[in-house]
């Protein structure tokens, strides 16, 4: 009788305790998919910091790309050693470098690597160039469905638009009043340097 008992209990306490610790990690998993990525990467029981951090330097000023902005105008982006903006169609210029450098999420900075003049556009939307980069430097990156980019001021609109960085069928700046993103002209393509 006394062999029955223990037979008869043991394996109840078993299961007993194995149905009590599924129960327990799953509330941890629960809680754990309620957290933010913040609080997962400091709760050890939930996830190890060192497999689930991620860099987001880029957003916050940490990337820089290097690269040729082609318009779908068939025109290059360029500044000269004067600080003057405009387009150009030779591939091999060093003036149409330019250093694109995240500022902010979705904001951007467009130095000229060899002019080292950033790309500016005032209040009138007018293009132009300056030695030290401000907010008039500043210019909102929206990838589209085509792959080309649009640049807008982040600081300036008109009349509630946003104004486009845009080279003409001549390689002339656009005032940004005259822009619109679905405009071939505003449309950049970003070109790796070879």
């Amino acid at each position: 009788m006394h062999k029955w008992i223990l037979s008869w209990i043991l394996p109840t306490l078993l299961y007993r305790s194995c149905f009590l610790g599924v129960c327990l990690v799953g509330t941890l998993a629960l809680a754990c998919n309620d957290m933010a990525p913040e609080q997962m990467a400091t709760n050890a029981n939930c996830s190890s910091p060192e497999r689930h951090t991620r860099s987001y330097d880029y957003m916050e000023g940490g990337d820089i790309r290097v690269r040729r902005l082609f318009c779908r105008t068939q025109w290059y982006l360029r500044i000269d050693k004067r600080g003057k903006v405009k387009g150009t169609q030779e591939m091999k210029n060093s003036y149409n470098i330019m250093e694109i450098r995240t500022v902010a999420v979705g904001i951007v900075a467009i130095k000229g690597v060899e002019s080292e003049y950033y790309l500016a556009m005032n209040k009138e939307g007018k293009l132009y160039a300056k030695k030290e980069c401000n907010e008039d430097c500043n210019f909102k990156e929206l990838i589209l469905e085509n792959h080309y980019n649009t640049y807008a001021s982040a600081k300036w609109t008109h009349s509630g638009g946003e104004m486009f960085v845009a080279l003409s069928h001549r390689g002339v700046p656009v005032k940004g009043k005259k822009t619109k993103k679905e405009q071939k002209t505003a449309h950049f393509l970003p070109m790796a340097v070879t």
